[in-house]
């Protein structure tokens, strides 16, 4: 090959391109690079004031090297680019070599290559008559270029064929290919189909995880007071880094370290990764049993998604999604609304369909609240006040059955004995937390005493008045975790009286849709309001009352007939 002139010394740029950060950092690659591109520049009478390390994946469609292009129209003095081969320069084929090599050509700056494919003579088919034309004037070389691109446009699509592909079907097998999610770890096994990645608990965050879906299992929590409940034992997001577009070495930001919120509890309360299923793209949005055990059983997930997602699992590991389709008039209405919180725990005594809820405007603009129903032809309505009151007269009939108060008692006792453990481990949490943070501020001084600068020295103080305060918060839950220590005698006795006068737990609740929600508890199916209307005649059908209870007050109904038990 015939190479121009090199009596002239040129300003060059070489451009080192590696496909991770990991190739990077280990060195082998970039140095190999470097080596090949300073040999390339003595031979041909290059000077280098610049190196450019890229990193950046081969299969991304954007490509990198245009940085390098902006970085030559940025700075004119540059003559030459040096590069190891075309490979490295793109693997978009040939429509991506053309683009970028023109725009090399525009600002006047020649490309070379350490393998010789690419050539530097510019020929003029009619340079023998004096003229030139753009048709006339080509480089010997272009074919060759264009071919190399095209190989290495090949050369990629066979790689990301076989590790995608490969990614794929270890995906349907149920391994893990991707960064684990919050509360996991990634680990490799030897497996039946060689060296594979699964997921097991994080050993920090894993805990939190669980936490949410017990909490969302006892239906008395709000996703804010879950929330709280999380953050408050030290929830933090991942803290990870935004790196530069083209350059992944290069660290731009950290973002994470976030508290948790209602939405996010949500999006973790759906997630089927949790109970040890995948679901995506590379399953074909079909579940499949992982190769690993999630943070929580598929009963414990759907006990906490209420009924509106639920996983099950065949014999033969075959898994089945489910999503609760709610009715029409649920689309339209608000189902948990305060102000009729018995909407849906007491049915019509004609169709014992679920009562709906409004207040009518009258003609002198007030408004007048009501439990109605009207499907199928019938009417029913009954003022709110005199709905409530039923509702009460009833729950004063209520008592639990004598022979169920000691074994309740002994369910209460080792409820908060499990509560007690609970506190424990959380204290253990936040105790870990502080001393963290203690040792955060031990090293935050020890660098103050090396460092001059006053700025560095001012963050640093901020930092450690935000530590300080951080381990205030703590030093208070720990105390208020100490405060609440209770006598588990007292508490018994408290229970044994609660158990024995039901109404004050059923109607000094202060909340509405709990206290509808206890109240539901009381049968086994629901009632309708004439079931429970002690005022109704006197043969009128009890409703179906959970074992656990029994109506023990005895009345007489509007037409003079007796009741009872």
């Amino acid at each position: 090959m015939m190479l121009p002139s090199t009596t002239k010394q040129r300003v060059g740029l070489l451009a080192v391109r590696v496909s991770s950060g990991k190739q990077k950092r280990d060195g082998d690659s970039p140095e190999e690079q470097r080596q090949r591109g300073e040999n390339l520049a003595r031979n041909n009478n290059v000077v280098i004031v610049k190196t450019i390390v890229l990193v950046e994946s081969a299969s991304h469609v954007e490509q990198p090297m245009q940085e390098i292009i902006e970085h030559c129209r940025a700075n004119p003095s540059i003559e030459v680019v040096l590069i190891k081969a075309i490979d490295r320069f793109t693997r978009g084929g040939s429509v991506a070599y053309i683009k970028l090599k023109e725009q090399l050509d525009g600002l006047g700056v020649s490309l070379l290559d350490t393998f010789g494919i690419i050539d530097g003579r510019r020929v003029n088919t009619l340079e023998h008559t004096g003229f030139s034309y753009y048709w006339s004037d080509y480089s010997p070389s272009f074919k060759s270029e264009i071919l190399e691109a095209e190989h290495a446009k090949d050369e990629l699509r066979d790689i990301m064929t076989r590790m995608i592909g490969a990614e794929i079907r270890y995906t349907q097998l149920g391994y893990w290919m991707r960064q684990p999610p919050y509360g996991f770890t990634s680990e490799t096994l030897d497996t039946n189909h060689g060296k594979r990645v699964v997921l097991k608990p994080h050993p920090k965050e894993a805990v939190f995880v669980r936490r949410i879906f017990e909490m969302r299992t006892q239906g008395i929590y709000s996703g804010q007071e879950i929330a709280d409940e999380v953050n408050r034992l030290g929830f933090k997001t991942r803290t990870t880094y935004v790196r530069d577009k083209y350059d992944r070495t290069k660290i731009k930001r950290i973002v994470g370290g976030r508290l948790i919120d209602v939405k996010m509890i949500d999006r973790i309360a759906h997630n089927l990764i949790y109970a040890g299923i995948i679901k995506g793209k590379w399953t074909n949005d079909k579940p499949v049993k992982a190769q690993f055990e999630g943070l929580v059983s598929t009963e414990l997930f759907n006990r906490a998604n209420h009924g509106k997602l639920v996983i099950e699992i065949a014999n033969n590991n075959e898994v089945t999604i489910r999503h609760k389709q709610p009715q029409e008039w649920q689309l339209v209405k608000q189902m948990m609304n305060p102000k009729f919180p018995y909407k849906k725990v007491i049915g019509c005594p004609y169709c014992r369909k679920p009562l709906s809820g409004s207040a009518a405007r009258g003609k002198l603009g007030k408004y007048y609240p009501a439990y109605h129903c009207s499907r199928d032809g019938h009417y029913f309505r009954m003022p709110q006040a005199e709905f409530d009151a039923t509702i009460e007269r009833f729950v004063k009939s209520i008592e639990i059955a004598p022979e169920h108060i000691d074994k309740l008692l002994e369910m209460i006792e080792q409820s908060w004995r499990a509560q007690q453990e609970q506190t424990i481990q959380d204290s253990q949490k936040l105790v870990e937390q502080r001393q963290a943070l203690e040792a955060q501020i031990r090293v935050t001084v020890d660098r103050m005493k090396v460092i001059t600068n006053e700025t560095a020295i001012k963050y640093m103080e901020e930092d450690i008045v935000s530590a300080e305060k951080q381990m205030k918060k703590l030093n208070d839950q720990l105390a208020n975790n100490g405060e609440n220590t209770v006598n588990i005698s007292l508490v018994l006795e408290y229970a044994r009286y609660l158990l024995k006068h039901l109404s004050d737990i059923l109607l000094e609740l202060s909340n509405p849709l709990r206290k509808a929600a206890f109240f539901a508890v009381l049968f086994n199916s629901t009632p309708t309001y004439t079931e429970i209307n002690f005022e109704t005649p006197k043969n009128s059908p009890l409703p179906e009352i959970n074992g656990l209870f029994r109506i023990g007050l005895e009345y007489e109904s509007t037409f003079g007939g007796p009741g009872g038990t």
